[in-house]
C-alpha cells in the first residue's frame, strides 16, 4: 500500500484586515508533500499576503498557520531553514560577487562556508554562469540576477518552496531547465508554490492550482479539474471567467482605438 504524502502546510480560518479592507477571508488550505501548487489570482487578490503570512513576514492575523506540523506563531523560526524563497521584487547585494552572496547565503542557512561556496559554483555553472561567479552582482544583466536569486533559494535544498515571478527575465533555454528542475524536485517530495500570472506556465507545471480572489479561494484542482468544472480551454480563460474579468477584448480594442485616433 502506498504511503499517503505527508502534510506540509495547513491554513485554518486564515483571516488578515489592512485597516478595513479584508484580505484574506477565512481561508482553509491543506497542502501535501511533492505537490507544485500553482497560486494565481488579481492584483490585490491576497497572494503576497498569504505567503509573507507563511514565511513568518507578516505576524498579525486571525488563525493558524501550520508548517511542517507546527503553529508557525508558536514554534521558533527552525521552521525556515527548511524554505526556499524567491519574491517578486529582490534586491540583491549588487557590490558583492556571486561568490560572497551565495556563501553568505548559504551559511544563513546553516550551511558551512566551504560547502555553500563549493555548491554555488557548481550551481552557476548549470547556468552558464560559472566566468562571472567572482564578479559584482551590479554588473549582471536580469536574467543574470534572477538565476542568482534561484540559485540562493535552492543552495540548502529546502523542503517547501515559494516562487513568486520566479522566471522574469529568464532567456528560453534556462526557462526550460527550471521547470524541469521543478519537475525533478516534486519527484523527490519538495512542495512547492508558485505564484504567476503567465497562465500557460502555472498551466503546464502545476499538479494543483489555487485560484485566489477576493481573499477567497475560488477554485482548487489540477488544471484537468478546473476545465471540466468551468469548460474552458486553457487556464487564462478560466482565470477570467471565475474573477469575472470579461471585459479584456473591448478595452483592448478601446485602447487601439485611442492610440490611432488622429492619425494622418
Amino acid at each position: 500500500m502506498d504511503k499517503k504524502p505527508d502534510r506540509v502546510l495547513s491554513l485554518k480560518g486564515l483571516t488578515k484586515r489592512y485597516g478595513d479592507k479584508l484580505v484574506l477571508d477565512d481561508i482553509d488550505l491543506d497542502v501535501y508533500e511533492g505537490q507544485i501548487i500553482g497560486y494565481i489570482g488579481p492584483n490585490g487578490a491576497g497572494k503576497s499576503t498569504t505567503v509573507k503570512i507563511m514565511l513568518g513576514l507578516e505576524a498579525t492575523y486571525a488563525g493558524e498557520v501550520e508548517i511542517f506540523g507546527e503553529n508557525i506563531k508558536q514554534n521558533n523560526v527552525d521552521y525556515k531553514y527548511r524554505i526556499g524563497y524567491v519574491p517578486e521584487m529582490a534586491d540583491l547585494y549588487d557590490n558583492l560577487s556571486a561568490r560572497e552572496y551565495l556563501s553568505f547565503t548559504g551559511e544563513l542557512y546553516g550551511m558551512d562556508a566551504e560547502q555553500a561556496e563549493t555548491k554555488a559554483r557548481a550551481l552557476m555553472g548549470i547556468f552558464d554562469l560559472e566566468e562571472v561567479f567572482d564578479s559584482r552582482i551590479s554588473s549582471y544583466s536580469k536574467g543574470m540576477k534572477q538565476k542568482v536569486l534561484l540559485i540562493s533559494s535552492l543552495l540548502h535544498d529546502p523542503d517547501l518552496l515559494f516562487l513568486d515571478e520566479p522566471i522574469n527575465g529568464l532567456d528560453a533555454n534556462s526557462v526550460m531547465i527550471f521547470k524541469e528542475i521543478l519537475a525533478k524536485l516534486s519527484e523527490q517530495g519538495k512542495t512547492i508554490f508558485y505564484s504567476s500570472h503567465i497562465m500557460e506556465v502555472v498551466e503546464k507545471i502545476s499538479s494543483r492550482i489555487l485560484l485566489l480572489n477576493e481573499g477567497k479561494i475560488v477554485a482548487d484542482g489540477s488544471f484537468g479539474e478546473l476545465r471540466q468544472q468551468n469548460k474552458e480551454g486553457s487556464l487564462e480563460e478560466i482565470f477570467n471567467q471565475l474573477t469575472g474579468f470579461k471585459e479584456y477584448k473591448d478595452l483592448s480594442e478601446e485602447f487601439v482605438q485611442i492610440v490611432q485616433r488622429d492619425k494622418r
